[in-house]
């Protein structure tokens, strides 16, 4: 299995969710928005420089910063 974090995916990569590493406050925000355990999900962007992530998760764009992208592990597909 190839883990790593999802500020590591390039624009295109598909990735299934497979840890959430932060405290309640992190865990509570990604979840409500559709980021949990075993979601497929697709990078869409990359801004520049320390710019958000844009991710499709359920046909729905979620924008996230790089620092909560960093603590969310994800498995590739190959």
């Amino acid at each position: 299995m190839n883990e790593q974090s999802l500020a590591l995916l390039k624009q295109g990569d598909t990735a299934t969710i497979i840890a959430l590493h932060g405290g309640c406050g992190f865990q509570h925000r990604v979840r409500s928005v559709g980021l949990k355990e075993g979601k497929l999900l697709r990078m869409v962007a990359k801004h520049h420089f320390a710019g958000p992530l844009v991710v499709e998760v359920e046909r729905r764009h979620i924008t996230i910063g790089r620092g909560m992208a960093q603590k969310i592990i994800v498995a590739r597909a190959l």
